[in-house]
């Protein structure tokens, strides 16, 4: 796919320039700053706690699994952001999802951060292992959990269970993806107690660590509902599940022999499924990226031209508009970002002169306003990319749709 080479017009010497990227780059530092924090989890003395226990932390152990060059594509970091504070707050929801790369393939990796509550489920942990499972799907991705969870977080049990996109979701889509043929491997490596139980036991290979535990119920639980007195690794350690109830599949010593593991069963899966997406050899943008920064104004009802934008995102900076010249304050068009085919639907941020329905005369369209010519020209562009299997990506600088009578 090729298309015209879009020109900028952007002027690095004007004084708003340095301006608007100062701003910016301030504000990419203290996003930064805040995901490092978040990315403590529970805090220095809750991953002391974890390393006394002879374990690494959710984040050390996706370090240590997927390729050392590579980095994991980190989903959902602000999940729970600010929220259930009265409980000492959920940093990323008690939970690491992304993408990384194991053995060169890429897998969807989800982990339990066992320095939050234990790595119980809050409501929010629900949601957001669900949307990872979602993406896995629908992209036909691997995955791999790392299992280190006290179950639900019962103070606000109640909230995990009742909606479709609640703790229940969870296993459906370990049977659908079971069904769809996308390989799932579960390492247990702490606690997997209650309600977390099963998703372990619906993967297709499961690991299980030294001095980790899989049951429904604890000791403690045990003893006071029926009286009867057993140990953790009586009721559901890793030598019980290796050698009596044939439940796991790897008994591994610790987090480094069973992530090694992981590795090797990687190794040796069939090759995925061809993508039927159009690729090509990926060609560099004709603008450097970092100029985007330069081009929004802490004035948000200031116009830029989004083309600006596109031309630094696409391959070689090149871009196939669609109906140019109608809907003009949404910009619809074929590109290649990375070497892969994309449609892009992009608002239009600076006012535009068209011609008014059934007349002669310019009108002027606002910037960043949704008509309904733009919209009807982006639902017909976003048919054509489902029809040609072209991804889509959405840049969104938009204030609503157009109100008033001829807009009705």
């Amino acid at each position: 796919m090729s298309g015209s080479a879009l020109k900028s017009t952007l002027n690095l010497k004007s004084p708003d320039y340095p301006k608007n990227t100062r701003r910016i780059v301030d504000f990419l530092t203290e996003i930064k700053n805040e995901e490092e924090r978040i990315r403590q989890g529970g805090g220095p003395k809750a991953i002391e706690a974890q390393h006394a226990k002879g374990r690494l932390t959710a984040r050390e152990r996706i370090a240590k699994l997927i390729e050392p060059t590579t980095s994991l594509f980190e989903l959902g970091i602000y999940a729970a952001y600010e929220m259930y504070e009265e409980w000492g707050g959920a940093p990323a929801a008690g939970a690491v999802t992304g993408l990384g790369r194991v053995c060169g393939r890429l897998f969807m990796i989800i982990a339990n951060d066992a320095t939050v509550k234990a790595g119980a489920f809050f409501p929010m942990t629900a949601k957001k292992v669900i949307r990872a499972q979602n993406i896995a799907i629908e992209n036909r991705i691997p995955t791999i959990y790392l299992v280190d969870s006290a179950g639900v977080f019962l103070p606000l049990q109640e909230d995990v269970f009742p909606d479709t996109d609640d703790f229940g979701r969870v296993f459906r889509n370990n049977a659908v993806m079971s069904a769809m043929g996308i390989p799932q491997i579960t390492a247990i490596m702490g606690m997997c107690v209650a309600g977390g139980a099963y998703l372990p036991v619906m993967c297709d290979h499961i690991l299980m660590t030294e001095g980790s535990g899989l049951f429904l119920a604890g000791p403690a639980l045990v003893q006071a509902a029926i009286g009867q007195k057993s140990s953790a690794e009586d009721l559901g350690g890793a030598k019980m599940h290796a050698q009596i109830s044939g439940t796991v599949d790897f008994r591994e010593k610790d987090d480094e022999s069973c992530l090694e593991r992981i590795r090797a069963l990687v190794d040796k899966m069939g090759a995925p499924d061809a993508t039927p997406f159009s690729h090509a050899t990926p060609r560099d943008p004709r603008y450097a990226g970092e100029e985007i920064y330069g081009i929004f104004s802490a004035e948000a009802a200031k116009q830029y031209d989004m083309r600006e934008i596109i031309a630094r995102i696409v391959d070689a900076s090149e871009f196939e508009e669609y109906r140019a010249e109608y809907g003009e304050t949404l910009l619809c068009g074929y590109a290649r970002i990375g070497g892969w085919a994309a449609g892009i639907v992009a608002n239009q941020k600076k006012n535009v002169q068209t011609l008014a329905p059934g007349s002669d005369e310019k009108r002027i369209e606002f910037g960043g306003v949704i008509y309904t010519e733009s919209a009807e020209k982006a639902a017909r562009f976003i048919l054509d990319c489902n029809q040609n299997r072209i991804p889509l990506v959405f840049l969104h600088d938009v204030n609503g749709f157009m109100v008033g009578k001829d807009a009705e």
